[in-house]
């Protein structure tokens, strides 16, 4: 029996997908919940799996296209034993797919080791290509001529990926234009919005970070024991230290909505993190009534989703601020961009140790700059600094978190 395997129904603030990658090929036997098709929307990547035991009888969207709400996307025979080569769409398939496989000895002895690498580099197949050298040896400028004509007729693309187009240089220097994700593509547009549609600025202050570390140190072994093995990082101290500073300023804790401000009687902390497919920000929700260990927890489980692709939508809507800590990557200085319609962001940096003036003598410590951008068309250069320093003065004495103070 065939059936349709049609792609989910996507949220309302995302009107369409593009087909990623497709992990099965026609006519191969798949098993239940075996994963099919990526689909990339603006803002998250959905699997679609194998509805039941089968074969995937034909793809009707391929890599690159781009789909809606329960269109179809391929066509599935449910509980088919054969047909992995039988069926016509198979055999096609095979063919549209057949890999090249390394050159024989025999053929190894007609190529040049230049030549050899390119051919092996590129997955060519050597009985296409004209030798020119001495007695038919391909030479290395052999390859770049074939390889130049491939790419001057057709891009080169497979069934798995987005369409790829490769040039060659008289050189042998190869260049790959690889269409860019939607993911990247949105996170791109969301930036250069932000950059000119707010009037952005940035504030600076640096951090003692040595009480935390003290802390850390004297309790980390202690901490995840009592966690169920969440280890105490340096973010949910950061997480808890905005908090109270948003509550002392709360215009940095609100956005703009057209000609409206609206303030937020609480504190959903979007934290920044670092995709293979690009930036993500998935929100802590009502990041007040948690711990240290809640936060972490949290933080840590967002970083695996993020990793494996699998965060949802209603994971990423909404903040009210944001947190970006560039400082995992070794950035000593940045100046964060606006996640809109919020209207500051914090960056956290490096721990650098540094020689600093303490009560008239000169101490080496674990210093941290920290940079807050906000929309001063909502914030005045007072109240960021003032919420900046806050900040500064929690982290430098902890006892003020506990105490509220």
């Amino acid at each position: 029996m065939t059936t349709e395997i049609k792609a989910p129904q996507l949220p309302e603030s995302v009107p369409d997908g593009t087909i990623a990658t497709w992990y099965k090929n026609v006519g191969e036997k798949v098993a239940r919940d075996d994963l099919l098709v990526d689909i990339e929307t603006d803002k998250v990547v959905i699997e679609v799996v194998a509805p039941d035991d089968g074969v995937l009888a034909e793809i009707l969207k391929v890599s690159g296209e781009t789909i809606t709400s329960n269109e179809a996307i391929a066509k599935f025979e449910v509980g088919t034993e054969e047909g992995v080569s039988g069926s016509p769409s198979a055999q096609v398939k095979a063919v549209s797919n057949e890999t090249v496989s390394a050159p024989t000895a025999s053929e190894s002895a007609a190529l040049s080791p230049a030549a050899r690498k390119l051919i092996e580099e590129n997955s060519l197949a050597v009985n296409e290509i004209s030798g020119t050298g001495k007695d038919g040896r391909i030479t290395k400028e052999d390859v770049v001529n074939h390889l130049s004509a491939q790419s001057s007729t057709t891009p080169k693309s497979n069934e798995g990926g987005p369409a790829q187009e490769v040039s060659i240089s008289s050189e042998g220097r190869i260049e790959e234009r690889v269409p860019m994700s939607r993911l990247r593509a949105k996170v791109a547009e969301r930036l250069l919005t932000a950059t000119q549609t707010t009037a952005m600025l940035t504030t600076f202050n640096e951090v003692n970070m040595q009480p935390v570390m003290d802390i850390r140190a004297k309790y980390k072994e202690e901490f995840e024991k009592a966690h169920d093995g969440v280890r105490l990082g340096f973010m949910s101290f950061f997480v808890r230290a905005s908090i109270e500073a948003l509550k002392r300023f709360p215009a940095v804790n609100a956005s703009i909505d057209g000609n409206d401000i609206v303030y937020h009687g609480y504190q959903d902390i979007g934290v920044a993190v670092s995709s293979p497919r690009g930036l993500v920000v998935p929100v802590l929700r009502n990041a007040d009534n948690m711990g240290l260990a809640g936060i972490e927890k949290e933080i840590r489980n967002f970083g695996e989703k993020a990793r494996d692709g699998k965060l949802a939508i209603e994971e990423m809507t909404g903040g009210t601020f944001t947190i970006s800590n560039g400082g995992v990557f070794g950035s000593l200085l940045s100046t964060p961009i606006l996640n809109p319609p919020q209207t500051a962001i914090l960056g956290m940096h490096k721990i650098q140790e540094r020689p600093m003036a303490v009560s008239g003598e000169v101490k080496v410590l674990p210093m941290m700059y920290l940079a807050l951008s906000y929309d001063h068309r909502m914030i005045d250069g007072k109240e960021a600094v003032q919420f900046l320093v806050t900040i500064k003065d929690l982290l430098e004495d902890p006892t003020r978190l506990i105490l509220e103070i």
